[in-house]
């Protein structure tokens, strides 16, 4: 049976409207409060806007800027070198290195970074003799390295729990295929398995460095003149709350920029998944 003749074409059904429910109202007064409260934060600093504060501890804002990226990089960059080997240890069928690289995961995620600071700052003193004798008194005695160590060992746990997910989450299917082509398992890890594995991690890792930019005022209370004890300074001489508001807009500009890099990386790495 053949079609003789040919519908013509009908228009689109009319868009049903949401129904007005009490949860749309309650959103709709919530961000009319917060645009109020923004809208009002931003013309009180606007008409406080004190210029010779601004003149004055701009330039040790800049400093501070400067201390944070340096910390938090170099902090991401040693734990990145830490948590291969301990992602390793957590795939490995040795109950004795699972076991070891377990707990370590364990603690340093189930534990506070601020308390792991203070543990590293305020008790590495008690092993000064032991130090001295190793030859590394010289490095723990100062706060960035304090910081700068307590930071890497942190961000160490949760960059190995990224990558043990992301190297896992790879299907087995494309080792099998490695094995069917005749590639060694060493370059079948690191030319197949580990490309795709880390475009699954890339945004964990994304979060885990904003994570940390915004954990890295905790140095600022071991005396570390970051971005945050550089506003703390400026505050116990002015007094001024506009001190904290310049320090919140330097970290919203970090992250906003590195939420777009990440972005624009993930995007770039991924063209060839999307359709």
């Amino acid at each position: 049976m053949y079609i003789s003749e040919l519908l013509p074409p009908q228009p689109a059904p009319p868009a049903t409207r949401k129904p007005i429910t009490g949860a749309r109202i309650a959103g709709i007064i919530f961000l009319i409060f917060w645009a109020l409260l923004l809208g009002g934060m931003a013309l009180m600093m606007i008409r406080n806007w004190d210029w010779d504060n601004f003149y004055k501890y701009g330039p040790k804002y800049i400093h501070g800027l400067g201390v944070t990226l340096g910390l938090v990089s170099s902090s991401i960059l040693a734990g990145a070198v830490i948590s291969f080997p301990l992602a390793f240890m957590r795939m490995s069928k040795s109950r004795i290195l699972s076991g070891i690289a377990y707990l370590y995961v364990y603690i340093f995620r189930g534990t506070p970074l601020l308390a792991q600071v203070f543990l590293i700052y305020y008790g590495i003193g008690s092993f000064r003799p032991q130090l001295e004798a190793l030859h590394l008194w010289d490095f723990f005695k100062d706060a960035w390295n304090c910081g700068f160590f307590s930071f890497a060992l942190n961000t160490a746990a949760y960059q190995a729990e990224i990558l043990r997910g992301a190297i896992e989450s790879v299907p087995r299917g494309q080792r099998e295929a490695a094995d069917s082509l005749g590639i060694s398992r060493k370059v079948a890890f690191w030319k197949v398995i580990m490309p795709q594995a880390m475009i699954v991690a890339l945004r964990p890792y994304g979060n885990e460095i904003i994570l940390m930019i915004k954990g890295s005022a905790i140095v600022a209370i071991i005396t570390v003149f970051d971005l945050m004890g550089e506003t703390k300074y400026a505050f116990s001489r002015t007094f001024d709350y506009q001190t904290y508001l310049w320090a919140a807009i330097f970290y919203l500009v970090m992250v906003e920029a590195l939420r777009n890099l990440w972005a624009y990386l993930e995007a770039r790495l991924t063209r060839h998944l999307k359709r």
